[in-house]
């Protein structure tokens, strides 16, 4: 437990500060009370981490969901009757669970996926330049590219030029530069700098900097530059405090559940916030170092209850995060206990010390999420995609475009479109099976056979039975016959490499050039492969 705590609690530490700006800038993009992010976020934190069984998968208010929250709220005649149809979004996506309707997730190319962290990734860096200047027009969560309040990504980053705050950028500079001393650095030099997070110091640096300078006429940071949670407005004793902080809370008005729209909204947030979580899971475990596998069946089943519960007390639709996860797994994250303690650091924070956490600056926060956006869309990985070839490189680039230029699930739909195009290009002649053949005997020796042709739709029947080999097996992997293999299939098996390691599992890779016994890299020896094979 305590060597869980160690990666664990730093992490939630970094995960509280990137999720607070957003759960309330998300809130504010949604046309909703501010509170109610945060409602989201704790939610998300607590009952989703504990009833999710993904180990670093931090779930909040998503910002794909902002525009159909704006537009819910005005065309269900209030906020109250908007909570209903979250409420009924929560059970249609336990019913969705029940039917094992995850399943879809395995379905989505691995070069979209990819397209989808990249372009969340420099939308995030966009997004937070504006706020990195001190300049604060436009909400935090509003990840789309033209935004309510008319202007888009562009032009706001533009419009910051004449509104440049001197002890905003001075303190974000500072920031960022903490940080990447603190991650190319400082970490490999004592393991205190592993526990003491550069997020937290950056924070904390940036707090004493607003106090010292707050009445600098030069360095000073205005209010609208600082985080704004809701203050209870009546603190003469702590019954008074928390009576204040119940009452900001919202109920759902069930009288309009006979409303058919009410009912549309519902099905449209279960199916939005049910896609983006799928997504989100396969994405974050592709990241995660430990290659866990998350049952995104159970992951519906906990995203369902946690917004029946977030709707019941006025909270925002709630969806797993990239942005939260990938924050989660790049400050070292090994378990859900993160995400559950992060949700606590908000819970916490909200009722104890709402006053401190408003003297945070913005600024601060962009610069720990440029750092995020950065780890998420490096250049290299564009290298890398362009030395896979044409059929991976086209749909992450129409992916990582379309969430740029349109926004999240258009980007993804466009990319996951162009995918099947390539797909179709390619194997269109062919059928797709996989052939098994067990030669147990009892001592379990598997002889496994690819088709021709192996493709991504593929990739949920060969992942439910590579998982299904017991411990202590003889694989026997047969390619003689493919003429096509599927980068995202090779992934599979360098995923799978690590995890037959560990129980004990022999593999045996039969192809066109010999035989070899346990290849170290999937990767490399495919791409040795004679084109004919």
């Amino acid at each position: 437990m305590l060597k869980i705590l160690k990666n664990d609690l730093p992490a939630s530490i970094v995960v509280f500060f990137v999720a607070l700006p957003l759960c309330l800038g998300i809130a504010l993009a949604s046309g909703a009370p501010l509170f109610s992010g945060l409602i989201a976020g704790i939610i998300g934190g607590i009952i989703v981490g504990a009833l999710s069984g993904s180990k670093i998968g931090v779930s909040g208010p998503a910002a794909g969901l902002a525009a159909i929250v704006l537009s819910s709220i005005g065309t269900l005649g209030g906020y109250e009757n908007f909570l209903v149809a979250v409420v009924l979004g929560g059970v249609i996506q336990i019913v969705f669970g029940v039917l094992r309707a995850g399943i879809i997730g395995y379905y989505f190319p691995s070069s979209v996926i990819k397209g989808m962290l990249t372009g969340i990734g420099i939308i995030i860096i966009l997004k937070q330049i504006p706020h990195f200047f001190g300049y604060d027009a436009d909400p935090e969560g509003d990840f789309a590219f033209f935004q309510v309040d008319g202007q888009n990504t562009f032009t706001e980053i533009i419009s910051t030029i004449n509104s440049i705050s001197p002890g905003a950028t001075l303190i974000a500079l500072l920031g960022l530069a903490i940080l990447i001393l603190w991650d190319r650095v400082l970490v490999k030099q004592s393991k205190l700098f592993q526990i003491i997070q550069g997020p937290l110091v950056a924070v904390v640096i940036g707090i004493l900097f607003y106090v010292v300078t707050k009445n600098s006429p030069i360095l000073g940071i205005s209010q609208e530059h600082l985080v704004n949670i809701p203050v209870p407005e009546d603190e003469l004793s702590f019954v008074e405090h928390m009576k204040s902080f119940l009452g900001q809370f919202s109920f759902p008005h069930f009288a309009a559940i006979t409303d058919s729209k009410v009912w549309v909204t519902a099905f449209t947030i279960a199916l939005v916030a049910s896609l983006e979580t799928l997504l989100c899971v396969e994405a974050t475990d592709k990241l995660d170092p430990d290659k866990n596998v998350t049952p995104t069946n159970r992951e519906l089943l906990a995203q369902g209850t946690g917004n029946i519960i977030s709707g019941m007390i006025g909270g925002l639709p709630i969806t797993q995060v990239i942005v939260r996860s990938s924050a989660n797994i790049q400050s070292g994250g090994k378990s859900k206990m993160s995400a559950i303690i992060h949700g606590f650091f908000l819970l916490i924070s909200v009722i104890v010390i709402p006053k401190l956490l408003n003297k945070i600056p913005l600024s601060v926060l962009a610069s720990i999420l440029l750092i995020v956006g950065y780890k998420l869309a490096k250049p290299s990985l564009f290298v890398k995609m362009f030395n896979l070839g044409w059929k991976q490189f086209i749909p992450f680039t129409v992916t990582v475009l379309g969430i740029v230029f349109i926004d999240l699930l258009y980007g993804i739909g466009l990319g996951l479109l162009v995918g099947i195009v390539v797909i179709l290009i390619k194997s269109y002649q062919n059928s797709h099976f996989l052939h098994i053949e067990d030669k147990s005997n009892g001592k379990h020796r598997i002889n496994m056979t690819l088709a021709e042709e192996v493709t991504f739709f593929n990739k949920g029947a060969i992942l439910k039975e590579l998982n299904k080999l017991p411990e202590h097996t003889y694989l026997t992997l047969d390619v003689r016959k493919t003429r096509y293999l599927d980068n995202d299939i090779i992934e599979i098996l360098e995923d799978f490499s690590e995890k037959a390691k560990m129980k004990n599992i022999d593999i045996k890779l039969i192809s066109e050039r010999g035989e070899v016994e346990n290849p170290d890299s999937y990767i490399q020896f495919f791409r040795l492969r004679p084109k004919s094979a």
